[in-house]
């Protein structure tokens, strides 16, 4: 009798873990149908405003140009249309160019970090990288504790937190300084990028966003799909700091 109950006991285990792993199965498939959905309306509302944007900015363009030849002032509000137009493309590229490495197959990683770095300090931000914990990067991606890379979601993951978290540093923080720790332990890898530019005016209103900003909407997501935390927002000695933490054993 006690034999059968544990057989029993047993069974209804192996029963309650199948259906823990088709449920997992079940949202992990849900979550890949809605991010394919969410790439094919970006990809679609990307061509459409590129084509209307480029217009803008051309007619812009062919205006300024008319206005100059005629010996006539610009207008202000000319030359801001143009400007503003000419960011949007660009940063509609640079969007596109995500998306498409990310249906793609993203190859990008931690081992890109210093080639990153380097292109933001020529654009003239100081930045300082920081390894800690129990190994360093090698090659394409980290590493655990181990010595066993580290899962692609997450050394990618991981790389395009760094990156947007300095861009923004660039975009919002005017002359600063910014630094990145990376610390590194067999089960979780630590992000955390600060810089020691302005969060909030001198009226207390904040200048950059704590989590609603498109970039850090894109990093928050990233991050939840790993089962990791995301922390952004000012820091309390001033500036702004950008904390992910990222588990190395992705949930499957």
């Amino acid at each position: 009798m006690a034999v059968t109950f544990r057989i029993w006991q047993l069974h209804l285990r192996e029963v309650e873990q199948r259906a823990e792993t088709a449920e997992r199965t079940r949202e992990e498939a849900a979550r890949r149908r809605a991010m394919e959905e969410r790439l094919r309306i970006a990809r679609e509302l990307h061509d459409s405003l590129t084509h209307t944007i480029s217009v803008i900015c051309v007619q812009a363009g062919v205006a300024v140009h008319l206005a100059r030849k005629r010996g006539e002032d610009v207008p202000p509000a000319l030359l801001a249309i143009q400007e503003a137009g000419t960011e949007a493309a660009r940063e509609l590229r640079t969007t596109l160019s995500v998306l498409r490495s990310s249906d793609d197959g993203d190859s990008s990683g931690l081992g890109q970090l210093d080639a990153l770095v380097a292109r933001i300090r020529a654009a003239g931000l100081a930045v300082t990288v920081t390894v800690t914990g129990a190994t360093g990067v090698t090659g394409a991606t980290g590493a655990t504790g181990a010595g066993e890379p580290l899962p692609a979601e997450v050394d990618q993951a991981a790389y395009r937190i760094v990156q947007e978290a300095l861009t923004n540093v660039s975009r919002h923080a005017g002359n600063a300084s910014a630094s990145v720790h990376l610390h590194f332990t067999p089960r979780v890898l630590s992000v955390q990028v600060d810089d020691d530019g302005p969060a909030t005016s001198g009226n207390g209103v904040d200048l950059r966003p704590a989590g609603h900003g498109l970039g850090l909407i894109g990093m928050r997501e990233r991050v939840t799909a790993l089962g990791g935390r995301l922390q952004a927002g000012p820091r309390d000695g001033g500036g702004f700091r950008v904390r992910a933490e990222l588990p190395v054993q992705v949930r499957s």
